[in-house]
Order: structure tokens, then C-alpha cells, then sequence
């Protein structure tokens, strides 16, 4: 799975580079963590296969000194937003772009085992997972346990990069299928989709995981939904509240979200959060043709005005 091509690209890269962001195995057998190495010596730990899950990117903005990192196709739209925005100097970064066949979805994983502690993980070379639990081995199709993203994904291959591990891989997914499923939902009637998103959000428990995993997620110390200065929301856990928080959160992230899922990756009442910001992903292709983090040359739409915006007939509101 490339693996030693990554170690070797990333020890060749030293000591251009302080530090090198990628994998190495999670507390358990069925988790990867993100893995700073800050020396030749530490490379050995590095491990790439579907567990990679994780978008490493959101520590670019925090990071001063030169860094390496490993990206997959998705988390390179995070480096290509973060450019255009002017969050990150594409001359501290070396991109090491690995072509994405798959990851999975560990919450998937887990209801398809039982929640059986896991024992041990293999990959096999027909796109399967097999997981030893207590109970003996349950073989899983990767393409049946991925993420959401993962099904309709139109970049396996990093759009960005100094080094690229492997050839390109073309995406099998029909485009006119990334936005299928929030056309369906937009077929609802109000109340129906009122109904939804009020026994979804109910589940929030406002622990903000959603919002803390998010590479979009910029504000940091100044985030509306702990200021008391606007003091625009409260932290009471009523539903109201816990609609304000994900509706602004939806709408800071306009013509921002990349769409690599962490949000919904890291929620721990699986809330399907990412939908929102899909919505208005969806919004933004119709009317500006606008998708982020995909054209290093393009202008996100926020940080333009027209005063007639050609789709937009504003005056005839």
C-alpha cells in the first residue's frame, strides 16, 4: 500500500522540513492517529492503509516552522482552500500526495461487528477488510463500510502536490451523483424536513467535536458559540440553541466546506452534520459554479461582491 514509498519520499525530505505529518497505529487495532515525526529515526511508526482516515491538514494554519505532510486527494482541497485564503504559506509546506483507494468508516465498522472489542485487522487485495473480534473473523467490503464522502468522491488523486506516491487514480463516481442526495432531501416537504433536522440536532450534546476536527474552522478563540461578546447564543441545551449553533457554523462554512467529512467523522451521536454544509455547497455550484478547495486560481465567492451577481435576481425578491 505505498508505504515504503512514503517512508522513503519522507526521509529524503528531511531536513528540508522540521516536521512530517502522517499515521501511525491508534490506541487499538482498528484506529489510526495522526503521527508527527521530527526525525529520520521515527519513520519506521508511519503506517498507510484505509484506517488513514483523518484529514491532517486542519494543523497547517497553527504551524510556523516548514512541514511535510501526507494527503489524500480529499485533504488536498483542504491545502488549495487554505492557499487561496491566504491561511498558510505554500512555501512552508511540502505536499506528499498518496492516490486514495478507500478509506473507512470506523463507526461502520463497529455496528457491523457488534461492537466487538477488535482483536486484529488485515486488508486483503480485493478491497476488503478482515476484523478478528472474540468472536473469530468477519471479512467487510471496504467499498460497504466507507464514508459517506468516500461514495460519491470525484478526487482520489491529491489536486496538489510536490511528491506523489503511486499513479493517479481517475474517479468511477458519475458527477451528476455528488449532489443526489441532498436533491432528494430537497424534495421534502418544510415540514417534513423540519421534522428531520429537529430529531437529528436534538442528539447534540454541543460537545463541539464537530466544529474542533474542522479544517474550515478558523475563529478559534473567538468562536460565536463561546463569546459572550456578542453573546449570540447561550450554552443551554435546548433545541433552538442547538440550531443556532449548527446553522451558523453551516453558514460561516459557506463557499468554504471541502467536504472531507470530519465533522461527521468525529460526532459522537452521528449526527449527519456534514449535510448542512453540503446544502449549501450544492447552493454555491449553482450559483457562483464555485467548488472549494479544487482551482488554486479561483476566488471563493465570499471574498468577492457584485453588485449584480448574474444568478442572483435579488431585485426582483
Amino acid at each position: 500500500m505505498n508505504t515504503d514509498q512514503i517512508k522513503e519520499t519522507i526521509a529524503r525530505i528531511f531536513p528540508d522540513v522540521e516536521t512530517v505529518i502522517c499515521y501511525q497505529q491508534g490506541f487499538d487495532k482498528i484506529h489510526a492517529t495522526p503521527y508527527f515525526i521530527s526525525m529520520p529515526e521515527q519513520i519506521d511508526k508511519l503506517i498507510w492503509n484505509p484506517l488513514c482516515a483523518q484529514n491532517l491538514t486542519s494543523y497547517l494554519p497553527s504551524i510556523k516552522k516548514k512541514v511535510g505532510i501526507v494527503v489524500k486527494g480529499c485533504d488536498s482541497r483542504t491545502i488549495i482552500q487554505y492557499l487561496q485564503e491566504g491561511l498558510i504559506d505554500r512555501e512552508k509546506v511540502v505536499i506528499i500526495g498518496v492516490p486514495c483507494t478507500g478509506v473507512i468508516s470506523v463507526k461502520k465498522v463497529l455496528r457491523e461487528i457488534g461492537h466487538q472489542p477488535v482483536v486484529e485487522v488485515a486488508f486483503d487485495d480485493s478491497g476488503n477488510i478482515i476484523v478478528t473480534t472474540p468472536e473469530g473473523e468477519k471479512t467487510l467490503a471496504i467499498a460497504d463500510i466507507c464514508p459517506d464522502k468516500c461514495t460519491t468522491c470525484q478526487y482520489p488523486t491529491p489536486l496538489v502536490y510536490d511528491h506523489l506516491i503511486g499513479d493517479p487514480i481517475q474517479s468511477d463516481k458519475p458527477k451528476e451523483d455528488v449532489y443526489e442526495d441532498i436533491r432528494r432531501f430537497d424534495a421534502k416537504t418544510l415540514e417534513e424536513k423540519k421534522a428531520y433536522w429537529e430529531k437529528e440536532l436534538e442528539r447534540c450534546i454541543r460537545c463541539y467535536a464537530c466544529r474542533n476536527a474542522c479544517p474550515m474552522c478558523i475563529c478559534q478563540d473567538s468562536c460565536i458559540a463561546e463569546t459572550r461578546d456578542p453573546h449570540w447564543i447561550s450554552q443551554a441545551l435546548s433545541l433552538r440553541e442547538k440550531f443556532m449553533f449548527h446553522m451558523i457554523h453551516a453558514v460561516h462554512l459557506a463557499g468554504r466546506c471541502v467536504e472531507c467529512g470530519e465533522c461527521e467523522r468525529v460526532c459522537p451521536m452521528d449526527i449527519p452534520v456534514a449535510k448542512l454544509k453540503k446544502k449549501i455547497n450544492a447552493e454555491m455550484k449553482d450559483l457562483f459554479n464555485y467548488e472549494p478547495g479544487v482551482n488554486l486560481d479561483d476566488k471563493p465567492p465570499m471574498y468577492t461582491f457584485n453588485v449584480d451577481e448574474a444568478k442572483i435576481k435579488e431585485h426582483k425578491l
